[in-house]
C-alpha cells in the first residue's frame, strides 16, 4: 500500500486542530512512541498528535483519509505484540489526554471513561465508591482503551470473563472521521450485526474508540487467596480442572514455577511466602461472607491436597494477599530485567495445559534455551518467555523463531488458539495467518476493506 508522505502543511493543520504544544516532529519524537513493551518490532512516526477530544480526533481522521496518511493510535505503549507501533510512519495518535472517567452511573451499575484512562486508577476509584471493575490484566499502567483494543483478559477471566464481557457501548471515530455510537447503556442487545463486539479486539484496525461503557460489579465483601505448593507442575496443573469441576468457581488460578517466583524476589527485593517447591498454583475467591468463604476454600484445600499438594496456606489478610498478587503481577517485569526475550501468548483448552507445558521443557533442552511460563490455569493461557540470556543475538533470533513455530503449532494440534489476551499485532500474524486460513483471512480481510478502505488505520496489523 503506498501512502502520502507527511509535508509542512500536514504539520500545520494538525497544529491548528490540537495546538502546537501537542504535536511532536524530529526530535521531540521519544525513542518510547517507536515501539511498546517487548520492543522486538521498531519504527518512529513522522509526527505524534495529542488530541483530547472525539471532535478533534474525528477533524484529524478526515484530513488523513483525504491525504491518504496512515494513522496508529497508542494509548501506555504496554502491548506485547507491536500494535501500536507506527511501522508504516505517518500519524501517531496519542490518547494520553483522552483520560477522564466521565461517568459512573450507580442505578445501572456502569461507567462511562475514555480510552486513557488507566486501568488501576480506573479500578481504585469504583473500589472507594464499593464497586468492582472485573477485568483484571497483569499489567495495571495499562490503558482501558488499550484493553479494549486487545480485549485483555487478565487473573479474574476464569470467573468473570474478558474485557469484551464488559464493555456495553462504544463511541468510535471511522477512517473516514464518521463517529458512531455502539451500543450504549443496555444489559442486552440484539439489534443486528454487533459492531461493538467486532470492535473490541480489533487493536485499531477499524476504528479510533473515543469513549467507552463499562459495567460494573458490587465488590466482593470477602476476598481470600490461597498459596499451594506442588512437588511438580504436572500435579499443579492437573489438579486445576478437579477444581473447576467440583463446582467452585474461583475468582483466579494461576500457575507458577520456583525459578519465576525466585526472579521476581530479586526484582522487588521481598522474599516470597514459600520458595521450596518446585511449582504453586495460587488461587482467590471471593463471597458475601467468610462462613461461605470458609466452606469454598477448604473444599479447595481437600481437592488440591488430594492431588499430591505439599500444603496449602491461607491468605486472608489484605497485606498478606497484595503481597503475593504484587509478586505474581512482577513476573514479567523481573524477567525482562534479567534478559532480552520474546513471549507466546497461547490458550489452549484447561485439560491440555499439562501437555504444552511439557512440550516446553522439552524444546527447552532442544535447543538450549531457556523457557520459563507462568500464566492463568483456571482457563488455559500461558505466557511462555523464550530467553536470550548470554545467547549471540543472531543464534538466539533463529532458535526462537523455530521454538515459536513449534509452540504454536502444538497449541494449534492442542485445540488452542494463537492469543489468549495479548492481541495480534505484528508479532503473531504470520501464525494468525497459518491458524486461520485462506477462507477466514479472506472474511477479516473484507471486514477491513468496509470499514477502511484505504487501508490508514494501523495498517501491517493483524490480518
Amino acid at each position: 500500500m503506498q501512502y502520502s508522505r507527511l509535508v509542512d502543511a500536514d504539520i500545520e493543520y494538525l497544529t491548528s486542530v490540537v495546538g502546537s504544544e501537542h504535536v511532536l516532529v524530529g526530535d521531540a519524537i521519544l525513542e518510547d512512541y517507536a515501539h511498546d513493551e517487548l520492543g522486538e518490532t521498531r519504527a518512529f512516526p513522522d509526527v505524534v498528535v495529542e488530541p483530547d477530544s472525539t471532535e478533534a480526533i474525528s477533524a484529524i481522521m478526515r484530513y488523513a483519509y483525504e491525504r491518504n496518511l496512515p494513522v496508529t493510535t497508542r494509548g501506555s505503549g504496554t502491548g506485547l505484540c507491536g500494535a501500536c507501533v507506527p511501522i508504516h510512519g505517518g500519524i501517531l495518535l496519542s490518547t494520553a489526554r483522552l483520560n477522564r472517567i466521565l461517568e459512573i452511573d450507580t442505578d445501572n451499575l456502569m461507567a462511562t471513561v475514555e480510552p486513557g484512562v488507566i486501568l488501576l486508577d480506573f479500578q481504585e476509584t469504583v473500589e472507594k465508591l464499593g464497586f468492582l471493575y472485573a477485568p483484571d490484566p497483569g499489567e495495571k499502567s495499562a490503558t482501558i482503551g488499550g484493553n479494549v483494543a486487545t480485549n485483555a483478559g487478565g487473573m479474574r477471566a476464569v470467573k468473570y470473563g474478558v474485557t469484551r464481557d464488559h464493555v456495553t457501548g462504544l463511541e468510535v471515530v471511522l477512517p473516514n472521521g464518521d463517529i458512531v455510537q455502539l451500543g450504549g447503556k443496555v444489559a442486552k442487545n440484539s439489534s443486528g450485526y454487533s459492531l461493538l463486539h467486532l470492535m473490541v479486539g480489533s487493536e485499531g484496525t477499524l476504528g479510533i474508540i473515543t469513549k467507552i461503557i463499562v459495567k460494573l460489579l458490587p465488590l466482593p465483601r470477602k476476598v481470600l487467596t490461597l498459596l499451594v505448593p506442588f512437588p511438580s507442575l504436572d500435579q499443579a496443573i492437573e489438579t486445576v480442572p478437579k477444581i473447576i469441576r467440583s463446582r467452585i468457581i474461583p475468582q483466579a488460578v494461576e500457575f507458577m514455577e520456583r525459578d519465576v517466583i525466585l526472579s521476581a524476589e530479586k526484582y522487588l527485593g521481598k522474599s516470597f511466602p514459600h520458595r521450596t517447591a518446585p511449582a504453586y498454583l495460587l488461587l482467590r475467591f471471593d463471597g458475601g461472607s467468610l462462613a461461605e468463604l470458609e466452606e469454598i476454600y477448604e473444599t479447595a484445600g481437600d481437592i488440591c491436597l488430594e492431588s499430591g499438594a505439599e500444603d496449602v496456606l491461607i491468605a486472608d489478610t489484605p497485606e498478606r494477599q497484595d503481597g503475593l498478587w504484587d509478586a505474581r503481577g512482577a513476573f514479567l517485569e523481573a524477567l525482562k530485567a534479567e534478559s532480552e526475550m520474546d513471549e507466546v501468548d497461547v490458550v489452549v483448552p484447561r485439560d491440555k495445559i499439562a501437555v504444552f507445558i511439557r512440550y516446553t521443557k522439552e524444546l527447552e533442552e532442544e535447543y538450549g534455551v531457556r523457557i520459563r511460563s507462568f500464566g492463568h490455569a483456571g482457563d488455559g493461557n500461558m505466557h511462555v518467555y523464550i530467553m536470550r540470556d548470554q545467547l549471540d543475538r543472531a543464534v538466539w533470533r533463529a532458535k526462537m523463531d523455530e521454538i515459536m513455530d513449534r509452540l504454536y503449532a502444538k497449541g494449534s494440534e492442542l485445540g488452542g488458539q494463537v492469543s489468549g489476551e495479548h492481541g495480534i499485532g505484528v508479532a503473531k500474524r504470520p501464525y494468525l495467518l497459518r491458524e486461520l486460513g485462506d477462507t477466514l483471512i479472506n472474511l477479516q480481510r473484507q471486514i477491513k476493506e468496509v470499514f477502511d478502505p484505504k487501508q490508514i488505520l494501523n495498517p501491517g496489523k493483524v490480518i
